[in-house]
C-alpha cells in the first residue's frame, strides 16, 4: 500500500488504487457514502443522509469506517462552525 504524505497538512492519502482495494473491504453503506462523497466532492451529515436515504446512525457508521482507513477527511462547513463536511482523499476516476 502506498502513502504520500502531504507537508502542508499532516494527513495521509491512498493513491486510487490502494484506495479502492482499501474501500472493497468495507460495509456496503461506507461504498454508498463513498461513492456519493465523490460525486459531490464536500458534504455535510444531514446531506449525505439526504442523498444516500440511510439513517444518521448508520452515515455516521460509513464515514468513520472511511476515516479511519484514511479514505475520507473532515473539515468546518463554511456555513456552519457547529457542522463538519466531509470529502474523498482519493480520485476515483
Amino acid at each position: 500500500m502506498q502513502y504520500s504524505i502531504s507537508s502542508s497538512r499532516n494527513t495521509r492519502s491512498l493513491d486510487a488504487d490502494s484506495a479502492i482495494e482499501e474501500l472493497s473491504t468495507l460495509s456496503p453503506s461506507a461504498k454508498l457514502v463513498a461513492k456519493v462523497l465523490d460525486d459531490n466532492s464536500r458534504l455535510t451529515q444531514s446531506q449525505l443522509e439526504n442523498k444516500t436515504l440511510l439513517p444518521g446512525r448508520t452515515v455516521r457508521s460509513a464515514v468513520n469506517q472511511l476515516k479511519d482507513r484514511n479514505l475520507a477527511e473532515s473539515h468546518p462547513s463554511p456555513f456552519d462552525a457547529r457542522k463538519q463536511c466531509y470529502s474523498l482523499m482519493f480520485n476515483w476516476k
